[in-house]
Order: structure tokens, then C-alpha cells, then sequence
């Protein structure tokens, strides 16, 4: 907690503004351009904010109309939530009956429907029980492998070492370490966390 990393985040969306130096999107300024760097992004947040009332593909029919994506009909929607592994029963059902998964199942669909190519997760697994979360790291690794650049704050070491290919250890705003997944252990990441941190 207050290592910096909803702000890194925060900076990318333009909600900030840096206080050196800058955060580029697909090569693109996002304080001088943020508009143009909006639509190449989606974001993640905690919790995903649903409306209730509405149906997992009423929800999805909609962020993608408000996203400018006019061409889906519903078995295109349909297809999205399949993708990201949303149960077919839930899918006509209220958001309000959803879990947490289920709601970031959703949440992940809109990225592929806003044909998102960076996504900004910011803590997607807390309050996930393992199985939800290894899921959710699952269609982390096939949007990677689609090429879609993944930034996802988290403090899951486990999670981050599993489906990142780089690793940022941050400390009250600054970026202490960056290490490549493929050259650490799971033992390797948590000892210089936790170095860092004391």
C-alpha cells in the first residue's frame, strides 16, 4: 500500500498529470494526446462497476456502443463472453447475481470488444478465490498472446510471476527493481520484495 502503483496507473488514464518525465500509450503522449491514447486502452479496476439491473451481455452491448463499437450484434457479444470463459447461463443473467470473477469476466470482454490494445488491471484478483484467479491469469496469458500489452498492479507476487513477463517492485512512488519472469524463481521475486520493503 502506497507503493504507487494506482497512481502509475492513474497516470496512464490522464486522470494525473506526471510530475516528470511522461507516459506514452502505443507511442503516444497521454498528457498531450489523451483522447488519442483512450482508445487503444481499457481498464480494470478492483472491482468492476456493472450496472446491476442489466444483463452480463446487456452490460457488454452496452460499454461497447459507449466505446464507439456499433458493429456487434449478439452473437458477436455472445462470442466475447464465451472467449473469456463467462458460464453460458450467466450470460442473460443480472449483474447483481454475478461474483467477483464473474464481474471481471465481463469486464475483460468489454477490453476485447473495444479491441483494447494495452489493458490496465489494477489489483483484478484481490477477494478471487484461487480457482477464479488462476482462470483470470489464464485469459491474461491468451490476451498476451493475441498482443495486447498488459500493465497489472498487483501485490500477488505469485500471480504477477505466473502471468507477467516483467516485474516492477515499486516503493512509495518510485520503481526500485525491474525483473524479467523468465530469469526468477517464485522464492527469488518474494526476497527482493521483500529487501525492498525494509
Amino acid at each position: 500500500n502506497g507503493a504507487g502503483k494506482t497512481t502509475t496507473i492513474n497516470l496512464f488514464l490522464n486522470f494525473i498529470d506526471p510530475t516528470s518525465g511522461s507516459a506514452k500509450v502505443n507511442g503516444i503522449d497521454v498528457a498531450s494526446q489523451p483522447l488519442e491514447t483512450k482508445k487503444f486502452l481499457a481498464y480494470i479496476p478492483e472491482t468492476v462497476m456493472l450496472y446491476g439491473n442489466l444483463s452480463g451481455l446487456e452490460n457488454l452491448s452496452y460499454f461497447a456502443k459507449l466505446g464507439g463499437h456499433n458493429e456487434y450484434n449478439d452473437n458477436d457479444l455472445r462470442e466475447f463472453l464465451k472467449r473469456v470463459g463467462l458460464q453460458d447461463e450467466a450470460v442473460d443473467k443480472r449483474v447483481s447475481a454475478y461474483s467477483k470473477g464473474m464481474r471481471q469476466k465481463v469486464g475483460v470482454a468489454i477490453a476485447l470488444a473495444k479491441q483494447a490494445k494495452a489493458l490496465l488491471l489494477d489489483e483484478p484478483t484481490s477477494g478471487l478465490d484461487p480457482k477464479a484467479s488462476n482462470e483470470f491469469s489464464t485469459l491474461l496469458k491468451q490476451l498476451q498472446s493475441d498482443g495486447a500489452a498488459i500493465l497489472m498492479a498487483t501485490h500477488d507476487l505469485f500471480r504477477a510471476k505466473e502471468t507477467g513477463t516483467r516485474i516492477g517492485i515499486m516503493r512509495e512512488g518510485r520503481l526500485m527493481q525491474e525483473l524479467s519472469t523468465g530469469e526468477v524463481s517464485h522464492a527469488d521475486v518474494e526476497r527482493i520484495y521483500l529487501e525492498h520493503m525494509h
